[in-house]
């Protein structure tokens, strides 16, 4: 395999990155994203290849990862990137570039980056999550993408979050999707901040407020971890992975992943059994560059 791009087109940035045979990083660029612009958005990852054509020489393989995912009809559906959804992304990409490209969801992208040479290099089955403005998780299966017979696989954000007491029932907040009490109202930076009562403060802030020994901080992050712990230990009740990745700025709270495996094993079925859950929880080797790397590794 000669030099393959990778591009990550994200709501509010548009990353490329041209990786040798040894996924080493020999060119890279960052652009803003269109906003709600498709034939823009279009135009900005065509320019991204051509720059990295003028800069490197021929580019043998593209791979773009997306939100959402593609219908049978090859049109993007589910992108909370409102612009794509309908749009027959990979064909008006193909005839823009006069290539072939290989497209897969972001979140997919995270999962075969992680499990080709990241946190979860070698393992069997990776289920990757991406915790950030919303919430999305990928499938890979012995090195491969798992897109499922609807694209769907690993959209773990729009299932109800699993075991809710009381509290959670009657406080299930809407999701654009149109359900109210998704895993991505919940787990998410902005469900952090709802739940916190505070909608338009950072998590980063909440997580200092609790380091200075703020009670209601604490309270909010502890409640994170359960819900958290209770999500992922439905994941492996189903899906049973090796390797659990953790992506995006909420993974990056102090403690989460010590916090979520001291709590999971409650959920896990393991009736009669008091043996430890062997699924590994880690966060992300590559951190936000994951995606683009999983991206250029669509050829592999």
């Amino acid at each position: 395999m000669g030099l393959a791009l990778g591009i990550d087109l994200g709501g509010t940035k548009t990353e490329a990155a041209l990786l040798d045979a040894d996924g080493q990083a020999v060119w890279r660029e960052r652009v803003p994203t269109p906003a709600g612009d498709y034939a823009a958005t279009l135009h900005a990852v065509a320019g991204l290849v051509q720059r990295a054509e003028a800069a490197r020489g021929p580019v043998a393989h593209v791979g773009v990862g997306h939100p959402g995912s593609l219908a049978a009809d090859g049109r993007v559906k589910n992108a909370n990137s409102t612009c794509l959804n309908g749009q027959p992304l990979q064909a008006d990409l193909e005839r823009l570039l006069a290539r072939p490209l290989r497209l897969a969801n972001d979140a997919n992208c995270l999962a075969l980056s992680e499990a080709t040479d990241g946190a979860a290099a070698g393992a069997d089955v990776v289920f990757a999550v991406i915790l950030g403005t919303g919430v999305g998780g990928g499938i890979a299966v012995h090195g491969r993408v798992l897109a499922g017979a609807n694209g769907l696989a690993g959209e773990w954000g729009h299932n109800p979050l699993p075991w809710p007491d009381d509290t959670e029932i009657r406080g299930a907040p809407a999701c654009y999707c149109g359900h109210r009490g998704c895993v991505e109202t919940w787990l998410s930076g902005p469900g952090i901040a709802r739940d916190h009562g505070t909608p338009s403060l950072a998590v980063e802030r909440i997580a200092e407020a609790a380091a200075a020994g703020d009670a209601a901080a604490r309270a909010t992050l502890d409640r994170h971890a359960s819900r958290l712990a209770r999500a992922l230990a439905g994941v492996i009740n189903l899906l049973d992975p090796d390797v659990i990745v953790l992506a995006g700025g909420v993974s990056r709270l102090p403690g989460l992943t010590q916090a979520v495996r001291a709590r999971w094993a409650r959920w896990i079925f393991a009736a009669g059994s008091s043996a430890p859950p062997r699924t590994r929880l880690v966060t992300a080797a590559h951190g936000d560059a994951s995606g683009v790397r999983g991206a250029a590794w669509l050829w592999r």
